[in-house]
C-alpha cells in the first residue's frame, strides 16, 4: 500500500522540477513510510512512498520494464499477481521482482489499456509509455483505492493519491466549485469525480484515463460496471453454497503478504463472517481487534468477543471515551476536502489500535450495498410500493401537501416521522431516495445558503449526482437501483474515503473481501428477493452463515459506529458551535444565510430542534476554510 504521484508536461519535454516533485510525495508520507523514492526523464516524473506489504526486498517503485521505456507508479494490490505473473511469462516476458507491481508494467505491454481487466484487486497506478508518449490512469472497479488528477494552465498534468498532494502545486486553480459545495451540503462529502476545487478531479471508480502529449485533457473512459444480470433460476440452498464459497475465495485472495496480517471485528454481520472465513483459513488464531465505548448505547464490544471466542482469534479491545471529539481538527488534515460523516472519528481509532499488531487488516465494508443491508432499503421499497398503487397525478399534490403541513419530530421514532415519509412518497425513486439519504433536504439547503450562492449554482441540484448515475444503470428494478447509486455515491464517497485517509493516517494497509469484483458480479446477479426479504436485509447472507456464526450476531438490530454528536453541541462542544458557524470564516464566503445558521443554533441548543447532523457538517466545512486560510 503506498502514496504516489505523478507529472506529465503535455505541451513539451521540459524537465519536471524535482524539488516540487519532492514536496508533492512528501505530502503523503504517511501513506508509505517505509520508503520513498522519486523517477524523472524529460517531460515526465513520478513520486513514490512504500508500505511494504509484497516482495519486502525488491518492490520498490517507480518500476519499470527492461529497457525502461514503460514505467509504472502504483498504489493497492493485485490478487492474482502470480498468475498473472506465469501468464506473462509464458507469453515471453522476463520479470526481476516478485511483486505484483511488476505485472502492470507487462500486462500494458501485452494487453495495453485492457490490462484492468484482467487484474483482480484493489488500485490506482499511473504508467508512463515512453514510445507512445502518454500517460495511462487506472482505478479499480469498486473504488477502494483513490485517484486524483489536474491539467494546471500550463500544460502539466498531475495525479496523487491524495488531493493534498495536488494542493502542494503552485499552478494549481484553488477556486472552490459550487456545484461541489452544494453536493458536500446534501450528501455529506464531494462525490466523484468532483473534488472541491474546480481545478482538480477524482477518477471514478472502474475508469481509466489515457492522457497523450500534445493533447488536451482527456476524458476519463469506463472500463468496468456493476452488471446486476439476473443469474438462471437459483434455488435458496444452492446460493448459500454458493455465497459461502464465492466469500471464502475471496478472502484467502485477499490473504497473501508478507507481514502481519488481521481483520476488524465489529460484531456486525459482515466483520464477523470475514473472521469465519480467515478462521477456516489459518491454522494459527486471526489477529483481531475492536473498538469499545464507555457508553454501552454505541458499545458492540461484548459481540465482537463473542465471535472472537467462537473462533479462538487473538482479539485486542481499546475503550474509548464517546467525547472523543479532539479529533476533528485532526480529520480535516487527513481528508484535504469537507467530508462530514462523524464516524470517521471511531474508524480512526480502530485504525490505530490494529496498527499496533498489524500492517494489514481485512475489513467487512462492502456488505450493506452489496446486500442490502442498510435500514433505508427497508423503508425505500416500503414506500415504493405505496408509490406503486397510487397514479403520480394524485400521489404528488396529495403527499407534497401532507409533508408541507405535517409537523417535524425528530425526537420520535422513525416509524412515526410521517412529515419526510410524505415528503418522500411525492417524489420518484430515484428523487424519494435521495431526499432520504441527504444530510439537509433540498428545503434545507434552499435556507442555508445566501441568494448570491444559489444564483451561482445556475439551476445546479444535488440530485443531479444521482439522476445521472441512474441513467447509466444496467438495472431499473427498484431495490438494485438505489443499490447501484450507493455504489457509485455513498459507497466510493463515504466509506471507502473515510478507511482509506483513517487506515493511511496509521500506515494500515486495509482489505475489502466484499468488495472483490467477481464477488460483486455474482452478487448483483442474485434475485432481489434473496437481498432483501420482507423486512430482512441481507437476507441471503445471513441464512449462508448461519452455520458459522451465532443467531443474535446475524439477526441484532444493525447499530454501527455512532457519536453522540446531539449531546455533544448542546455541553463540551456548544461554545465551538457557536464560533464556528456564527463566526467570521463562514461569512467572509458569501455562501451562507447567517439568519437561518444562527437559528439552528438556538433550535438546537435549546433542545427544540435536533440539527446535529446538519451542524457537524458546517463544522467540518469551516474547518477545511480554516485550513485554507493557513496553506
Amino acid at each position: 500500500m503506498c502514496g504516489i504521484v505523478g507529472m506529465l508536461d503535455t505541451q513539451g519535454r521540459r524537465e519536471i522540477d524535482e524539488a516540487q516533485l519532492r514536496r508533492m510525495n512528501d505530502t503523503q508520507f504517511h501513506r508509505g513510510p517505509d520508503e520513498g523514492d522519486i523517477y524523472r526523464e524529460p517531460g515526465v516524473g513520478f513520486g513514490h512512498r512504500r508500505l511494504s506489504v509484497i516482495d519486502l526486498s525488491m518492490g520498490q517503485q517507480p518500476l519499470g520494464n527492461e529497457d525502461g521505456s514503460v514505467m509504472v507508479c502504483y498504489n493497492g494490490e493485485i490478487y492474482n499477481y502470480r498468475e498473472l505473473t506465469a501468464e506473462l511469462q509464458e507469453l515471453g516476458h522476463v520479470f526481476r521482482t516478485k511483486s505484483d507491481t511488476e505485472v502492470i508494467v507487462h500486462a500494458w505491454e501485452e494487453w495495453g489499456e485492457a490490462c484492468v481487466e484482467r487484474f483482480r484487486g484493489m488500485f490506482a497506478f499511473g504508467l508512463w509509455d515512453r514510445n507512445q508518449q502518454l500517460m495511462f490512469l487506472a482505478r479499480d472497479h469498486m473504488g477502494v483505492k483513490p485517484m486524483f488528477y489536474t491539467m494546471l494552465p500550463d500544460g502539466l498534468f498531475a495525479f496523487s493519491s491524495e488531493l493534498k498532494a495536488l494542493r502542494s502545486l503552485p499552478g494549481l486553480p484553488r477556486g472552490i466549485d459550487p456545484c461541489a459545495v452544494e453536493d458536500y451540503f446534501a450528501y455529506g462529502y464531494v462525490p466523484e469525480p468532483k473534488t472541491i476545487y474546480k481545478g482538480a478531479f477524482k477518477l471514478s471508480p472502474g475508469y481509466r484515463l489515457l492522457q497523450k502529449v500534445g493533447a488536451p485533457l482527456a476524458m476519463p473512459q469506463r472500463w468496468w460496471d456493476v452488471p446486476f444480470k439476473l443469474h438462471h433460476a437459483m434455488t435458496e440452498s444452492d446460493a448459500q453454497g454458493e455465497l459461502v464459497e464465492r466469500l471464502r475465495d475471496s478472502v484467502r485472495s485477499q490473504l497473501v503478504a508478507e507481514v502481519p496480517l488481521g481483520a476488524f471485528l465489529s460484531g456486525g454481520v459482515d466483520s464477523s463472517a470475514v473472521v469465519a472465513m480467515m478462521a477456516g483459513l489459518n491454522n494459527a488464531p486471526v489477529n483481531t481487534c475492536s473498538i469499545g465505548f464507555r457508553d454501552r448505547a454505541f458499545d458492540e464490544s461484548a459481540y465482537a468477543a463473542q465471535v472472537a471466542q467462537q473462533y479462538r482469534t487473538d482479539h485486542h479491545v481499546q475503550t474509548v471515551d464517546t467525547d472523543d471529539f479532539g479529533l476533528l481538527d485532526t480529520l480535516s488534515d487527513l481528508y484535504d476536502e469537507p467530508y462530514a460523516d462523524s464516524s470517521a472519528i471511531p474508524t480512526y481509532r480502530v485504525c490505530q489500535l490494529a496498527r499496533q499488531r498489524v500492517t494489514v487488516a481485512l475489513s467487512g465494508d462492502g456488505g450493506d450495498e452489496n446486500l442490502a443491508g442498510y435500514r433505508r432499503y427497508r423503508y425505500t421499497m416500503a414506500e415504493e410500493r405505496v408509490r406503486g398503487r397510487i397514479p403520480s397525478a394524485l400521489r404528488r399534490p396529495l403527499f407534497g401537501t401532507l409533508g408541507r403541513y405535517y409537523p417535524k419530530a425528530d425526537w420520535a421514532p422513525r416509524v412515526f416521522r410521517a412529515k419526510s415519509t410524505f415528503e418522500s412518497l411525492s417524489r420518484d425513486l430515484v428523487e424519494g431516495y435521495f431526499h432520504g439519504v441527504s444530510i439537509m433536504t433540498d428545503a434545507m439547503r434552499a435556507q442555508l445558503f445566501s441568494d448570491k450562492f444559489r444564483t451561482s449554482l445556475q439551476g445546479y441540484r444535488a440530485i443531479d449526482v444521482m439522476r445521472g448515475h441512474a441513467q447509466n444503470s444496467p438495472t431499473d428494478d427498484p431495490l438494485s437501483l438505489i443499490q447501484y447509486l450507493d455504489m457509485k455515491t455513498y459507497l466510493p464517497g463515504d466509506i471507502l474515503t473515510k478507511v482509506d485517509r483513517a487506515s493511511m493516517a496509521h500506515a494500515l494497509e486495509v482489505r475489502v473481501p466484499l468488495l472483490d469484483h467477481q464477488l460483486v458480479e455474482w452478487i448483483s446477479g442474485l434475485s432481489p428477493d434473496l437481498k432483501l426479504k420482507g423486512s430482512e436485509g441481507k437476507y441471503i447472507f445471513k441464512k449462508s452463515m448461519e452455520k458459522y456464526l451465532p443467531h443474535d450476531i446475524l439477526y441484532r438490530r444493525k447499530q454501527g459506529f455512532a457519536v453522540p454528536l446531539a449531546a455533544w453541541f448542546r455541553g463540551p462542544l456548544r461554545e465551538r458551535v457557536r464560533t464556528s458557524l456564527l463566526g467570521p470564516n463562514l461569512a467572509a464566503t458569501g455562501m451562507f444565510n447567517g439568519a437561518f445558521l444562527a437559528e439552528m443554533v438556538e433550535h438546537h441548543q435549546s433542545g427544540r430542534r435536533d440539527y446535529s447532523a446538519p451542524i457537524w457538517t458546517l463544522l467540518m466545512f469551516e474547518a477545511f476554510l480554516k485550513k485554507e486560510m493557513q496553506a
